[in-house]
């Protein structure tokens, strides 16, 4: 007679508190046949220890046991191979028990899904056998239970990484994420230290080892001794919002980071600038680009006009040169017509000469304008202005002229405003006077916001009326070619070009 296979439980033990494990965890493990779990080659068992309280007498213990955790093997397929063949055999021990009709809790520290050696199992078990899956607290949940601060609020998000990932990729996560959790630490831990302090977040940074434990130990992450570092231990860095940088007691030197939004939309504000913005405890900038930034409490926004660049610089100046993390804030790039060359001018003068400054780029509207419409700046291109505020006409009219010389696509920034309306109809009659009547023009206005707007013309059909300073121009050269496909309109600027000489 046929046996009835057994059923596969993964049973999620939580973080090493026996109280913490659910009543359903308790009563599985409590009813199974084979209780098994994962060890190390000393044999002991952190997640039996956890369980003890609900074994019975009679179960079958099933130990194990990696051949290998951090130290080398002489496996010919590495360290990855090694394991790989553990768990397969370790699946086989399972298997062997649910073909004989024994139910098997197998335990999982914390969460059977969240960085388990239950997982491995699962993808070899659980097409075959019965499964059932008992989520358990995690260790990121006890951990912020310890440090007693809360991890998110609102919108904030909560990234999970791993020490052992590269310093360079643990700086550029620890700077886009808001609050923060660092797992398998032990002989990691100086490195995800020296990552904490780069990214700027070590200040808010926490010490968790054995959370939730007889054991557990919270201490600032500067605290540590390296050496003391178990793997079963986390960093983790609280959300802004409720972890705000302290003030120094004295004046300390600050920074000022120059930061483009992007043209529009809040997708193209990149996670760089997202971070910078959060650990900012002032934001200056044009009112009207303020207003697309949410502020944390206790930032302080300093709004102007956009009149005043030298002013704004020197406002974000003088607030970094006693203690403040300022961020400026542009539209698009901050190099490109922006704030970045007016902060950086002002920063060179010596009454700011020891401020740090740097620049965190953004997408530009040329680059954003031309990808909705295709590829019309495919190869060279020129970058002009309109605005004759900060040069004279005959400055930009030669400039014009140049591009044209070169037969090159010009992106037009800061076409026309309320103020300014004669310089596009200026520009009109030059391109009429030096270009065919077919070149092709493209409008993009608001791109990526909710009122854009793409007009592909001509230079005879371009309309001055239509053109404010939210638009922006691309001037096609002779290369660039619109194109009526089903699917759409094209525009695309060839990088094969043949020289007429």
């Amino acid at each position: 007679m046929s046996t009835e296979l057994g059923k596969l439980w993964a049973v999620g033990i939580g973080p090493g508190d026996s109280e913490l494990v659910t009543l359903k965890a308790a009563r599985v493990i409590g009813d199974a046949d084979v209780v098994a779990f994962h060890c190390a080659r000393h044999g002991r068992s952190v997640a039996l220890s956890v369980a003890e309280p609900f074994l019975r007498d009679g179960q079958i213990h099933e130990r194990l046991t990696y051949p290998v955790t951090t130290e080398t093997t002489d496996h010919p397929a590495g360290y990855r191979g090694a394991l790989d063949d553990f768990y397969t055999s370790a699946s086989e021990v399972l298997a062997d028990h649910l073909r004989a009709g024994r139910s098997v809790a197998l335990l999982a520290e914390g969460d059977p899904l969240f960085y388990s050696s239950y997982m491995h199992m699962h993808k070899r078990l659980a097409h075959r056998f019965d499964t059932e899956i008992i989520p358990g607290v995690t260790s990121v949940s006890a951990s912020a239970m310890a440090v007693g601060t809360p991890l998110v609020e609102g919108e904030e998000t909560l990234t999970v990484l791993p020490g052992t990932m590269p310093a360079d990729e643990l700086i550029r996560r620890l700077r886009d994420g808001d609050a923060v959790a660092i797992m398998k630490l032990g002989r990691t831990f100086p490195k995800v230290l020296a990552a904490l302090e780069t990214a700027g977040v070590a200040d808010r940074a926490w010490y968790v080892e054995r959370a939730s434990t007889s054991a557990q130990r919270v201490m600032p992450v500067r605290d540590v001794d390296p050496v003391t570092v178990p793997y079963f231990s986390m960093i983790v860095v609280p959300g802004p919002l409720n972890n705000p940088v302290p003030e120094p007691s004295e004046p300390t030197m600050g920074e000022v980071v120059v930061v483009g939004l992007g043209p529009g939309a809040d997708r193209w504000t990149t996670p760089e600038v997202h971070g910078e913005l959060a650990r900012a405890t002032d934001i200056v900038g044009y009112k009207t680009y303020l207003a697309r930034v949410s502020p944390r409490p206790g930032q302080r926004l300093h709004p102007s006009d956009n009149r005043v660049e030298s002013e704004r610089a020197c406002m974000a100046l003088d607030l970094a040169k006693n203690g403040a993390r300022v961020v400026v804030v542009s539209s698009g790039d901050p190099g490109v017509f922006a704030m970045a060359a007016a902060v950086v001018e002002v920063a060179a003068e010596p009454a700011w000469s020891d401020v740090p400054v740097r620049v965190v780029p953004g997408m530009t509207a040329a680059n954003a304008v031309a990808a909705a419409v295709g590829a019309p700046l495919g190869h060279d291109y020129a970058v002009i202005s309109l605005s004759d505020r900060l040069k004279s006409w005959d400055v930009i009219e030669r400039r014009l002229h140049s591009a044209i010389d070169a037969d090159m696509v010009i992106a037009i920034y800061n076409p026309g405003s309320e103020s300014r309306r004669w310089q596009v109809s200026a520009l009109k009659d030059i391109l009429a006077q030096r270009l065919p009547a077919d070149r092709p023009i493209v409008l993009g206005r608001d791109v990526g916001g909710p009122e854009e707007s793409l007009v592909v013309t001509t230079v005879d059909s371009f309309d001055p009326a239509v053109v404010d300073m939210r638009t922006l121009l691309i001037i096609g050269s002779s290369t660039t070619t619109v194109v009526e496909r089903t699917a759409g309109r094209a525009v695309f600027t060839s990088r094969r070009y043949d020289s007429a000489e």
